[in-house]
């Protein structure tokens, strides 16, 4: 019985099990849909407890981890999948989804990655608001540049601010205040892998038929996922290791530099575009649960 427990405590497990089932049992879809906003916001509001408020008593400090998010998301991240893409995709709508994926803002579960990899909480919570308030102007410029459409309503990048940051962050200091956070600790973690069952589930679930659908056209495009991820986090990693740049710091600039928000793409490539737009955000989706297990391993045996 305690072994039982202790794997489905064991987050590695429960990614997988979501992977799993999003693929072959989308059953619960249509009600889960409707929990990953809460899930996210969760999880959220659990990774922000490590995050002091001493933080906010200087706002000038903002100023170059929230542009450090924006170079490592756009200029690093952004470009290369737009650069890989062009030399490995002919067809136009997996095109346009790489296009809306290269696009999009960081992936808002960096937050609590970054919590549980022990990242650097400040840079991934700033880095990861000045993404957000820099995709305002960059998905634009993006869309209309390379698609030819500026579709794209800003007021829904606000509210995924206010429902997955704003409103987690205040829940987070409440909950330091009243001391509810050191009396949660011991099942934070449960608490959140569980939260990221939901999200990862209701996602892959919602793309399941075209992932099964189109195999040779799923190995191409995660092919390019796994390269923006794998290879570029290696890189970057890399390259911080040469200018001696902390271990927690490093986290969080791998993480900005090598997550998307594949919800958000997904949502505005079925939205605006056909559903084959929405492959590439769903093979990231996957290659994404792997990635974040093996850096979860390369913690450990570090």
């Amino acid at each position: 019985m305690s072994k039982a427990k202790m794997i489905l405590r064991n987050r590695n497990v429960i990614f997988l099990l979501a992977l799993a089932a999003g693929l072959l049992a989308p059953y619960a879809v249509p009600v889960t849909r409707h929990l990953v906003l809460p899930a996210l916001g969760l999880a959220m509001a659990l990774a922000l407890t490590d995050v002091t408020s001493d933080l906010f008593l200087h706002p000038r400090s903002f100023f170059f981890p929230a542009l450090l998010g924006i170079v490592m998301n756009y200029v690093i991240l952004g470009n290369v999948i737009i650069g890989i893409s062009a030399l490995l995709i002919r067809d136009e709508m997996l095109w346009t989804g790489f296009v809306l994926l290269a696009a999009a803002p960081p992936a808002v579960a960096m937050i609590p990655f970054s919590g549980f990899l022990h990242g650097n909480g400040a840079l991934s919570l700033i880095g990861t608001v000045g993404a957000y308030l820099g995709a305002l102007v960059i998905i634009p410029l993006i869309s209309l540049k390379l698609l030819g459409s500026a579709t794209f309503e800003p007021y829904k990048l606000l509210v995924i601010i206010f429902e997955l940051i704003v409103l987690p962050f205040a829940v987070s200091r409440l909950l330091i205040r009243k001391g509810l956070n050191k009396r949660i600790e011991s099942s934070r973690g449960a608490i959140t892998n569980w939260s990221f069952f939901v999200a990862l589930y209701t996602m892959i679930g919602l793309n399941h038929n075209i992932i099964l659908s189109r195999p040779t056209t799923l190995l191409t495009v995660a092919s390019i996922s796994i390269i923006t991820m794998f290879i570029l986090g290696f890189l970057i990693d890399w390259v911080c290791c040469l200018f001696h740049i902390p271990q927690e710091t490093r986290t969080s600039l791998v993480l900005l530099g090598t997550l998307k928000n594949q919800a958000l793409a997904g949502g505005l490539a079925l939205t605006l575009f056909a559903q084959e737009a929405s492959l590439p955000a769903a093979a990231s989706t996957m290659v994404m649960v792997v990635y974040i297990i093996w850096l979860d391993f390369k913690k450990r045996w570090n």
